[in-house]
């Protein structure tokens, strides 16, 4: 027994490259005289429940030994882990809470996500996490001071702080009764069914109240002071610091209430109750449903944790915004378990086919046989065969019409078309209409197409196809940048009346004043988010006509002159 002292365990685990199946086999075995390894473990075991050695030392071992052993030994050892079970449990949460959040991780990647057995389906709670407290008031020292006059050379008890470390006075004392409250309230994060409890939901929201009150009137500690103890702590060679679950001292009430980690830790467990309490719960009982009182309560004073949160210090608005997020997502996980816990696994025999078509997939898509691009000729000789007047197909009928022939013939056109990056002053209403100009083109170029039989709108000008410019009128011209800028310079501060009638919506004007505090700059951004979404049709006749309808004629009349 006495071989697995703690040094005996410290060097094992800082010496990680050693092989621990040798470990067993060299070291352990011959000084304990165990002869199998089940033996071994045994001693390890009863090392454990007595205390010579850490809490990590057998879980360390007895995962390098299952890494280093074949399948068929690892399922008589791991019979072991399972016989032992209670003591795997015992292992104290309050003192290991790291190592017990280390289990949780394994266990997590051990199984798959949509494994039933890891999942807590009906949403059941750990009634056997009772927060301990003073219950009787005649033993309470609050009301007496905590800070007597002490001797020279006296030390201050443990819980106790100097004058200089104390927190400024709270408008609300902190006596007997509001600790009574405060730690009466755990019991309802521990188990949030009795919420729905008439007389129940009047004593927590009662207790509650009054603490969210102290919370707000409450200073918090000053963080530079705590950091600088945090640094002195370390320096002085702690390596791990961790926060208890709770202390319920009533010395430590004052010091608990300006903690920010403290006050972190019990607005956190609102807000998960909150969530639990307006969830919907698959398992949850009929009798389980709030009222429109409680519902609105709820909705409160979710607003009021949110803003005590973002008030703490450090960073109080990114952990605010991160708890938020945290919660959201635990929603749709809610969901997930509500609808059954599909597996996220989507079996596709097809994609397995062609994964194993070759064995170097990378080799397989560089072969000749995936050269899907076709030539100019093939893709473009429906469109030139419909183009003809002769074949009398109706403009609706026209591939060039479709707007995923036309998404392709892009692609092709700016791979193989000389005519695709050629600069022009054309104008086009559409997409089509371009198709239709460069169809005319390529007519004309390719072989064995009768371009002669297509009337491409040419005979009346030359080749700029000006059959497809938008009319020359000056109802369809586009408007400028240079009117966007005199435009934007006389609307001023009431470009938010305009805006209305370009149909813009709410989210685009939020966007536009983030993006410029300048009411000009505004104004500009309004104009050309407005040119953007209309394209061609963003005419000097469609700007006209709003500006009148927003009561800036004279600007509108200005813009007609132009």
């Amino acid at each position: 027994m006495t071989c697995m002292s703690t040094d005996c365990s410290s060097d094992y685990t800082q010496n990680q490259s050693q092989c621990a199946f040798s470990l067993l086999e060299q070291v352990f075995l011959p000084r304990t005289k165990c002869k199998t390894c089940d033996q071994a473990f045994a001693v390890l075991l009863n090392s454990l429940r007595v205390g010579i050695c850490s809490a990590t030392t057998p879980f360390l071992l007895l995962g390098d030994v299952l890494d280093c052993l074949p399948l068929d030994q690892c399922d008589k050892i791991f019979s072991f882990v399972e016989e032992n079970v209670s003591t795997w449990k015992s292992v104290n949460r309050a003192t290991n809470t790291v190592f017990c959040g280390r289990i949780q991780l394994f266990l997590a990647r051990l199984f798959p996500l949509s494994e039933k057995s890891g999942l807590n389906l009906q949403s059941q709670f750990n009634l056997e996490n009772i927060t301990v407290f003073n219950k009787n008031e005649q033993e309470s020292t609050l009301g007496q001071k905590h800070t007597e006059e002490k001797e020279d050379g006296m030390e201050v008890e443990e819980g106790e702080m100097g004058e200089d470390e104390a927190p400024a006075p709270c408008s609300i004392p902190i006596d007997y009764n509001l600790y009574r409250k405060f730690w009466t309230l755990q019991d309802y994060f521990r188990n949030p069914v009795q919420c729905y409890d008439k007389f129940c939901w009047m004593t927590f929201l009662k207790f509650s109240d009054e603490t969210l009150a102290v919370f707000k009137s409450y200073k918090l500690d000053d963080m530079q002071a705590s950091k600088r103890k945090l640094e002195e702590m370390r320096a002085s060679g702690g390596e791990h610091v961790y926060f208890a679950k709770f202390l319920t001292s009533e010395k430590l009430m004052d010091l608990q209430l300006s903690d920010s980690n403290f006050r972190r830790h019990i607005l956190l467990q609102y807000l998960i109750l909150f969530q639990y309490l307006k969830g919907q719960v698959k398992f949850k009982s009929s009798n389980c449903v709030l009222n429109d009182d409680q519902t609105t309560w709820i909705e409160e004073t979710t607003k009021l944790v949110y803003q005590l949160l973002r008030e703490i210090p450090p960073d109080g608005d990114q952990f605010a915004t991160m708890v938020e997020h945290i919660l959201n997502t635990e929603e749709s996980w809610n969901s997930w378990k509500n609808e059954g816990c599909s597996s996220f696994v989507k079996e596709s025999d097809e994609l397995t086919r062609l994964w194993n078509l070759n064995q170097d997939n990378m080799e397989a898509c560089k072969s000749d046989s995936r050269e899907f691009m076709p030539s100019l000729d093939e893709f473009f000789a429906e469109a030139i065969e419909q183009a003809d007047p002769a074949n009398m197909v109706e403009e609706e009928y026209k591939v060039v019409r479709n707007p995923n022939y036309g998404w392709r013939a892009l692609r092709l056109l700016s791979r193989r078309s000389p005519h695709f990056f050629q600069p022009t002053n054309q104008k086009f209403k559409s997409l089509a209409d371009y198709l239709d100009s460069m169809v005319s083109k390529l007519a004309k170029e390719l072989p064995d197409i009768p371009s002669e039989e297509i009337k491409t709108g040419e005979d009346d000008d030359d080749d700029n196809g000006d059959n497809l410019l938008k009319d020359s009128n000056d109802s369809d011209k586009m408007v400028t940048n240079q009117q966007m800028d005199d435009i934007a310079a006389k609307l001023g501060t009431q470009w938010k009346m305009l805006a209305s009638h370009l149909e813009m919506k709410a989210a685009e004007l939020r966007e536009i004043e983030t993006d410029s505090e300048d009411v000009d700059m505004q104004a500009k951004l309004l104009l050309v988010a407005w040119q953007d979404r209309e394209g061609s049709q963003a005419t000097v006749e469609s700007l006209v006509t709003a500006l009148n309808a927003a009561g800036f004629s004279q600007i509108a009349d200005n813009l007609n002159e132009a």
